[in-house]
């Protein structure tokens, strides 16, 4: 069945059918019938499409956000760890776009809500969002001229000799899919980093995007020998042999420096924002454990 409505109904996808019939919203003849059983040309078929979470209108949610700053051009949030900036694959509601049309109505009619970079889910800090068009075409360009100052902290497992850049090329990873790597045929893609502590068997680093790829900062530290602690995509051990580091239940990255032209007024703007607790109290126990 489900092939021969795929042949008849070529708008929809196979899977997409097969989701339909799982959920008995298929009835030939009047009954529900699995994608297995045979047709024979003369049935009478009901169908009940569904759409897809991804082909709904996102709605606006009541989410509590951390504003930094706001005005009529632009929203400078401060995102805890665990809020997903956008709606996808397992995440189509809850998210900060979710959050921002109840918080700002008018960004319904601005493409995602505003948003012109994301964080992953479970790195903090800052990022702007644009309440126009105007601002956003201008915030979009001066990520592409990269003259956005993207700032962030992160904790590495291994002890960093000294400051360095990593230019190497980011693309899908060419086996793990949901994963990214240096690859040859990748995009462009350069961090610099600098030593701030130097713990025993870790390093609190401060990375400098002078790009914005996925995963960018955690992949370019892994490249070179030193994960994020806490980072269960890219680092095996998670953060080595210090219970606190190797429990840390997140990547430890917090975006920690943001500044930028304002698109109204031309004028420099730079924002600020410590670490959350769950950071802090990682480099509190990486302290105390250096001293033990």
């Amino acid at each position: 069945m489900d092939s021969a409505l795929a042949t008849l109904m070529p708008e929809y996808s196979r899977s997409r059918i097969q989701s339909w019939i799982k959920q008995a919203l298929v009835q030939v003849g009047g009954r529900a019938l699995s994608a297995k059983d045979k047709v024979w040309g003369g049935e009478i078929v009901t169908l009940y499409p569904e759409l897809h979470p991804a082909e709904l209108p996102a709605v606006a949610e009541d989410i509590t956000l951390n504003i930094v700053y706001e005005d009529d051009s632009i929203i400078v949030i401060n995102k805890p760890a665990g809020l997903v900036v956008h709606p996808g694959s397992g995440n189509w509601q809850g998210t900060l776009l979710n959050a921002l049309l109840y918080h700002a109505p008018e960004l319904t009619h601005i493409p995602r809500a505003g948003i012109v970079h994301r964080l992953d889910k479970d790195t903090s800090g800052l990022l702007v969002v644009a309440r126009t068009l105007t601002a956003q075409t201008h915030l979009v360009r001066q990520l592409q001229a990269r003259t956005v100052k993207r700032e962030y902290l992160a904790v590495t497992q291994g002890v960093i000799a000294q400051h360095g850049r990593v230019d190497a090329p980011i693309g899908r990873h060419p086996t793990q899919r949901t994963k990214m790597a240096v690859v040859n045929n990748g995009r462009e893609a350069v961090t610099r980093y600098t030593v701030v502590t130097r713990f025993a068997r870790h390093t609190l680093v401060r990375c400098a995007l002078e790009t914005g790829r996925t995963h960018q900062i955690r992949v370019h530290m892994q490249s070179i020998g030193y994960p994020l602690v806490g980072d269960s995509t890219y680092n095996r051990t998670r953060g080595g042999d210090i219970p606190c580091a190797r429990e840390f239940p997140r990547q430890a990255l917090h975006a920690t420096q943001l500044g930028l032209i304002h698109p109204a007024t031309g004028d420099a703007l730079e924002w600020q924002a410590e670490p959350p607790d769950d950071f802090a109290g990682l480099i509190a126990c990486l302290t105390a454990a250096q001293t033990l």
